[in-house]
């Protein structure tokens, strides 16, 4: 388990994101920070992350994202919000990023992308992954594969198609950076999501009235690192840091996200 300490790392990224490095100690009550994961994996990503995080003082949540629809996951999630009381900070990886962008609740006080989606209203993750504009993702067949789900109350006729990474591609796709045994327990927690999920269409952002930080993966082979620096531009400009990681910085370098992650917790303590 990898733990980072407070002060030294928040004076760092503080200097890096043009933040003020004040003391450790804050004003506010600590915010409630809710770790939201992406397709092809569930919460155990964020294992490191939220000890972490819990070692500084913070409350952590880990949200269970159905993989269903930006529309569908956001309103589950706003219903696991409702029961918080006090400020929040939503921290998104991957596809993650699209529901929390899609997430308006008024005690949210901050975002936090991990080479995450941060779309604008009309864009959906097919869309984003324009291959002409934005090359580089290898999250394409073979290695994309389809199966059929039955028993989903969110598809038509309780069924629904959904897409996973198939074994052999797993680790050279989303975590090339991370150790065959750690990377094959992260292919045994992997969750498939809804197609619907990468054509449905984002509504508003809530990057547009929520201070956002963005942290990109510069080794991404899911999300070309092109895209997400776009993405950043407009969703967090000037709170923007980089990571020499694959897609899974969640687990590759918990200590790099955790300390964006405290940043901005940080910020909206003042």
């Amino acid at each position: 388990m990898v733990v980072v300490r407070g002060a030294l790392v928040l004076s760092l990224v503080a200097l890096l994101l043009g933040l003020s490095a004040g003391p450790a100690t804050a004003q506010g009550p600590k915010p409630t920070i809710v770790l939201v994961h992406g397709a092809f994996a569930d919460s155990s990503g964020w294992r490191d992350v939220a000890a972490n995080l819990r070692s500084e003082g913070y409350p952590v949540q880990t949200f269970d994202n159905p993989l269903r629809s930006p529309a569908y996951d956001s309103g589950q999630l706003e219903k696991q919000l409702a029961t918080i009381s006090g400020p929040i900070v939503l921290v998104g990886h991957s596809y993650g990023g699209f529901v929390i962008t899609n997430t308006h609740d008024p005690d949210v006080r901050a975002n936090v992308y991990i080479a995450a989606f941060a779309p604008a209203s009309g864009e959906f993750v097919q869309g984003l992954l324009n291959p002409i504009t934005y090359p580089g993702s290898r999250l394409l067949p073979p290695a994309l594969q389809l199966k059929l789900v039955e028993n989903d109350p969110t598809g038509i006729g309780g069924r629904n198609i959904d897409g996973y990474i198939a074994r052999p591609y797993f680790r050279d796709i989303f975590a090339q950076d991370v150790s065959p045994a750690v990377a094959a327990d992260m292919f045994a927690h992997q969750k498939s999501a809804a197609l619907v999920a990468n054509l449905e269409p984002s509504g508003a952002p809530s990057w547009a009235t929520v201070p956002s930080w963005y942290l990109i993966s510069t080794q991404d082979r899911v999300i070309p690192p092109a895209l997400q620096r776009f993405m950043s531009s407009r969703a967090a400009p000037g709170r923007t840091a980089a990571v020499d990681a694959s897609h899974a910085s969640l687990v590759s370098r918990p200590a790099d996200v955790t300390a964006i992650v405290l940043a901005a917790a940080t910020a909206v303590q003042r």
